[in-house]
């Protein structure tokens, strides 16, 4: 493990920070500017990074910036005066793990340092294991079983109907399928046959010679020709219109098709592999779907599991998720708590992997810091089943706060036995609500969401800074949100009159 960098220009900082690591095992290594840590930087990195604010060699927050640059996984542990929380806070903005407020309390300071090194450790495995991602990521069994199948598939060009919930990852199997199969270097074409408007989609499939129809001002190519030589994934197959129905068919059984409009017969060279999240089985006893183009797609079925039968696969595919996020928009990756793990974990996503890739990507934008605790996932996360480390709360209750069970063992007795209290006046309060709500619904208020959240924030809001004496960020950092969050809100909420 590399050392721990510790950069202040008060000596004493150093000294007792220095023993008090050498007692736990750690290597130290410090440093009394910031010029001094850019200059080590050019041979060796730290494993964390502590450093003061106001140095007279220059600025802490230029520092975690220079640094994040270089090393944008780095935890930097940022310490401060009281005086300087305003400037701790925007350190969170630039990517800080936490920050240290002097004095500070050495074994408190040791833990907080011990959980950086931690997580530093755990995103640098992770960090390896993105750097040989492959291009689909399952641990689960029922996962393991599609992997399995995708390698016997890889030198075959056989039919294959991939079956799944919406969301769980239908066309990357199928580009899966045929990135390793013999049409690998062919072209890759996909089409949702449910996208596409009726009299659209069979000129989107086979293409029409000019002037077949009004507005066709050119010969324009199908899905089969420009798939010719790979694959046509047919997505959504069970909503394809049954006239077209009988035209696949065909292409199918023979490899032969017309243009709209055309008259010259043209041949397909295209391995087509069709996915549907519908019951084929039972849209055939309809009569909505040619029993006998079900079984010429039905050679091999896939069945691609539900999100919610893959738990076990959440962890890695949030971090991966949060990672591609962060590259996109072009920000430091944001790190994910093993809690708020466990509560995504819990969360039955009804839209699947899709889901869970929306919800990272609101992460990566909305939450606080750069640290994801349980009480950053959106709010459709809080209600999400029974947690197996704790009983998850109300989903009312839940955009209040974390559960009572989550409260750290920090806030000692007298924090806990307020939780306590606040949780015996919950159902009074969760009734009054109820009823409110009812009624303003029977009533047919309009804005019944916008109103009850808008009291609901106001009054937390007004609370804190009740407590703080106005003191906003003190107040941002009892709620648990960001310095600029708790601005935009009370200036949103008119808490400023």
């Amino acid at each position: 493990m590399k050392p721990i960098w510790v950069v202040d220009d008060d000596q004493s900082i150093r000294f007792v920070l220095e023993k008090a690591l050498g007692r736990e095992q750690f290597q130290v290594r410090s440093f009394g500017s910031p010029r001094d840590v850019l200059a080590a930087l050019d041979s060796d990195e730290p494993q964390v990074l502590v450093s003061d604010i106001r140095m007279p060699g220059g600025s802490g927050l230029d520092l975690l910036a220079k640094v994040k640059q270089r090393l944008p996984g780095l935890p930097v542990i940022v310490m401060t005066a009281y005086s300087d929380l305003d400037s701790a806070v925007s350190a969170f903005q630039g990517g800080a793990f936490e920050y240290l407020p002097k004095p500070f309390d050495v074994t408190k300071a040791v833990e907080l340092i011990r959980r950086a090194v931690e997580e530093s450790l755990r995103e640098q495995v992770q960090g390896e294991r993105m750097a040989q991602m492959p291009e689909m990521l399952g641990q689960a069994p029922a996962m393991q079983d599609v992997f399995r199948a995708i390698g016997r598939l890889s030198q075959s060009n056989v039919t294959v109907l991939i079956t799944g919930e919406s969301g769980s990852g239908k066309e990357l199997v199928a580009r899966a399928l045929h990135k390793h199969s013999p049409r690998g270097n062919g072209p890759f074409v996909a089409i949702n046959t449910a996208a596409i408007p009726k009299d659209l989609l069979e000129s989107e499939l086979f293409g029409h010679e000019r002037g077949a129809f009004t507005g066709a001002q050119s010969m324009r190519r199908g899905r089969f020709e420009q798939a010719d030589g790979g694959t046509l994934f047919l997505d959504e197959i069970g909503d394809m219109p049954f006239d077209l129905q009988t035209r696949l068919l065909r292409v199918l059984s023979d490899g032969q098709f017309y243009r709209v409009g055309g008259h010259q017969p043209l041949k397909s060279n295209v391995r087509v592999i069709a996915a549907t999240h519908q019951n084929l089985e039972q849209r055939v006893r309809e009569g909505v779907f040619r029993e006998d183009l079900f079984h010429r797609l039905n050679v091999i079925r896939l069945r691609l599991p539900p999100l919610r039968e893959r738990r076990e696969d959440v962890p890695a595919l949030a971090r991966f998720f949060l990672s591609k996020s962060a590259r996109e928009l072009g920000v430091e990756s944001k790190r994910i708590t093993e809690a708020a793990l466990q509560r995504l974990a819990a969360f039955d996503f009804p839209g699947n992997v899709r889901q869970l890739e929306n919800i990272c990507h609101w992460l990566t934008v909305m939450a606080p810091a750069q640290v994801i605790e349980p009480k950053d996932l959106p709010p459709e996360l809080m209600g999400g089943g029974a947690l197996p480390a704790y009983e998850a709360p109300a989903p009312v209750a839940a955009t209040a706060a974390a559960p009572a069970e989550a409260v750290p063992a920090a806030l000692g007795e007298p924090a806990l036995a307020a939780v306590a209290a606040a949780s015996g006046a919950e159902a009074d309060w969760l009734r009054d609500l109820e009823r409110q709500a009812r009624g303003m619904l029977e009533a047919g208020s309009p804005e019944v969401w916008d109103t009850l959240t808008r009291q609901f924030e106001g009054r937390l809001i007004h609370t804190a800074l009740e407590l703080t004496r106005g003191r906003r960020i003190e107040a941002a950092h009892k709620l648990g949100i960001g310095r600029n969050t708790i601005t935009r809100k009370i200036q949103d909420l008119g808490l400023d009159d």
